[in-house]
């Protein structure tokens, strides 16, 4: 399962054209003062809204992996949370559900594939099982099997 998971991400991390790596879209170092945030702005302005939705799936994705237990590391089962990720499966497939028409197939799969394997691990992970369409983002989804 992590490694399928682990595909899906390296998957989407991919898709990012050369272009807009190369830009200071949203985490680098910004020039002080307001002509900083100018500076910021037109950044954020010059990335495809595509690329932003992905990249905020891609963040729910990798911390809901977490709280599921599938982090490849010797602490994973200290990280586990099923309630929050819970709430992050959720809000990825509430994104995913209402973006996908307007991304297209081509970023739409690999954000369901994810999904479709989070939700899965979720219920592997589960103790007491959800009942089939009451997991977390069967809501947008559809019973996860």
């Amino acid at each position: 399962m992590n490694n399928d998971f682990q595909s899906v991400c390296d998957k989407l991390t991919s898709m990012s054209t050369e272009d807009s790596n190369s830009r200071n879209s949203f985490g680098g170092d910004a020039p002080a003062g307001d002509a900083g945030v100018s500076q910021q702005i037109r950044d954020i302005a010059e990335v495809p809204a595509v690329e932003v939705i992905t990249t905020g799936a891609v963040h729910l994705m990798s911390a809901a992996a977490v709280k599921v237990g599938l982090a490849d590391d010797p602490n994973a089962e200290d990280l586990k949370d099923l309630d929050e990720a819970r709430k992050l499966i959720t809000a990825l497939a509430g994104l995913v559900s209402a973006a996908a028409p307007e991304i297209g197939s081509q970023h739409a799969g690999p954000l369901r594939d994810g999904l479709r394997s989070l939700q899965l691990a979720f219920r592997e992970a589960s103790i007491i099982p959800d009942a089939p369409g009451k997991g977390p983002g069967e809501k947008f989804t559809g019973p996860v099997n």
